[in-house]
């Protein structure tokens, strides 16, 4: 391999957040250097994401901690572009080095909006040949391969921005969640729904509906404190200059601060035996199963602990017309039930229509809106009435 160029001391840093949960990437961002002997300096937000700069002990603590972003990328270089031959000139100069280590597999993703060079394809290619000038053995990944490392390329308005994806893997992919029920939800989406609620983990949580448990496990990692990247790799670890010591020392450090136990009751409840099954599995690997109960439970039989909490839920959308009608009796018996067993309570969903919102009688206000599977959605919250 050609001579390695050293990683500059201060990374121009980007957390990649779905459409609407940008701040609360940005609140995440702004809370790492309380909780790992870090750098980071927190940017603007801006559509698809969180700008900010840390050394590497801050991206290594981004990768460990965030749980709402979806990946860290890291700014290899940007610049104008408006011919191939501009781009070829800018390319040559990126530090390809930085973040392709020994025999390296590298993929390209390209998007280009009202920009002269549209060809995404051809795009790739230009970059693949300036990469292979500065690393020969470099191999253009295919469909199978894995520890690949993911070149993010955004041409906007003629201007090129070259990332490197520090990350791998989706971050929502904790590790835990391999058996799933129906329509199962993110774990980022589920982190987001539990910050954007309020919840004090200190206070008790309940999820009605929880099918393989996504929302009460996230939880109880937020309570005990468990980093939601403790137990997985990152592509940053197959870059030259990664620092093992000190990524070990920031994993130390975050085990130190791990609870024995959540200070509060979290409570899962679905009347589907299959998903409760599934959800305990889920939380054994999580490394919370003494942290959350399970209950086979229809709505109507919750049995939430006596102190005020939080319902944090994920009921079904009824996408289509004819399946809305047969949810509005569901949506109706979550209200209804709320008010009976949890007075005082607060109450967050995520749902896709404002008339089943309506149905639960309750005061709900939008917390933020994005996109799950597909399906436009928002958080909605709001307090259960103390009095009938």
């Amino acid at each position: 391999m050609s001579h390695v160029t050293a990683l500059p001391s201060t990374l121009d840093a980007f957390a990649v957040a779905a459409p609407g949960l940008e701040m609360l990437v940005a609140s995440e961002v702004a809370e790492l250097a309380q909780v790992a002997a870090a750098r980071v300096e927190p940017g603007e937000e801006e559509p698809g994401g969180v700008g900010f700069r840390a050394d590497l002990g801050g991206l290594y603590a981004a990768n460990l901690h965030l749980r709402v972003a979806s990946k860290i990328l890291i700014r290899l270089g940007s610049f104008r572009a408006t011919s191939f031959r501009e781009l070829e000139r800018y390319a040559g100069r990126i530090p390809w080095t930085t973040v392709l280590g020994a025999s390296p597999t590298i993929r390209f993703r390209v998007t280009s909006k009202k920009s002269r060079l549209y060809h995404q394809d051809a795009v790739a290619q230009r970059l693949l040949a300036s990469v292979v000038t500065a690393v020969p053995d470099v191999r253009e990944a295919g469909a199978e391969d894995a520890d690949v490392q993911e070149i993010v390329v955004r041409l906007f308005r003629d201007e090129c921005t070259v990332s490197a994806d520090a990350s791998g893997e989706l971050l929502h992919r904790r590790g835990y969640r391999q058996q799933t029920a129906k329509a199962p939800l993110r774990e980022t989406l589920a982190a987001a729904m539990l910050r954007a609620s309020g919840w004090n983990d200190e206070a008790p949580l309940l999820d009605p509906l929880c099918g393989s448990g996504t929302i009460p496990i996230e939880a109880a990692m937020m309570a005990r404190r468990i980093p939601s990247g403790l137990d997985r790799r990152f592509a940053f670890m197959r870059w030259p200059e990664f620092d093992a010591a000190r990524w070990e020392r920031l994993v130390d450090q975050a085990r130190e601060r791990i609870r024995p136990a959540a200070p509060a009751p979290i409570l899962g409840s679905d009347r589907n035996a299959g998903a409760i099954a599934a959800a305990a599995a889920n939380a054994e690997r999580a490394g919370v199963a003494a942290d959350v109960e399970w209950r086979r439970a229809a709505i109507s039989a919750i049995a939430p602990p006596p102190a005020p909490g939080w319902i944090v839920s994920n009921p079904p959308y009824g996408v289509r017309v004819g399946e809305r009608r047969a949810l509005r009796d569901l949506y109706a018996q979550l209200g209804h039930v709320a008010r009976r067993c949890c007075p005082g309570w607060q109450m967050a969903l995520l749902t896709a229509h404002a008339e089943l919102e309506r149905q639960t009688g309750l005061d709900l206000s939008v917390r933020f809106t994005t996109d799950n599977g597909g399906i436009r959605v928002r958080m909605v919250q709001g307090g259960v009435p103390s009095t009938q």
